[in-house]
């Protein structure tokens, strides 16, 4: 029952955000919108409530409670920031805004963005694995929350990785990139 409720959550979340999307520009009904982008973090609610129910039932926590918690996190930390990003692309194609920012591929921007999302990684992380452990402490049966200890240990692992593959790698190629202090540097050395 959970995987169902963690596929249709998935699914209403970007129903949501779409609806929300169309009524805001094509439609031009703004109020509208804003409450259905605004009603985005029911559908972690009724995730919450579900998973909770199943595990106070009497349920063994398996790699959908896991997974629940996994997206929760997701959610809050990100949730925010893709609907800002579906929507400057929307308001861009249907309404006449200004086109996008794009990240540069190299400099200190691209260093504080990579920085900034590691964060929200971070936050991720923290809620989930919040929620994990808190289930676990509230089941405390071992043999039934197997699947959540696993999701801590997968889930630090992404910490780790995204961490080393994405802000410290373009902080240290950021540092060991020469400077050129906006001038252009000649190729052959002048006398």
């Amino acid at each position: 029952m959970v995987v169902g409720v963690i596929v249709a959550g998935e699914i209403a979340f970007w129903v949501l955000l779409a609806a929300g999307l169309v009524a805001r520009y094509p439609l031009k009904l703004r109020r509208t919108g804003a409450v259905l982008l605004a009603s985005t973090p029911l559908v972690d609610v009724v995730l919450l409530a579900v998973g909770t129910a199943d595990l106070r039932a009497g349920g063994t926590a398996g790699q959908a409670h896991a997974l629940a918690a996994a997206y929760l996190g997701f959610s809050v930390a990100f949730g925010h920031s893709v609907i800002r990003w579906a929507d400057v692309r929307f308001a861009h194609r249907f309404a006449g805004g200004p086109p996008p920012h794009k990240v540069p591929k190299k400099g200190p921007e691209r260093v504080r963005h990579e920085w900034r999302e590691w964060f929200k990684v971070l936050l991720a992380w923290a809620v989930a694995c919040g929620l994990l452990q808190t289930a676990i402490w509230w089941v405390d049966d071992p043999a039934r929350t197997a699947a959540l200890r696993g999701m801590e240990g997968f889930l630090s692992l992404v910490l780790v990785v995204w961490l080393v593959g994405w802000p410290v790698w373009v902080s240290v190629e950021h540092l060991l990139t020469p400077r050129t202090n906006g001038r252009k540097q000649s190729k052959t050395k002048q006398r």
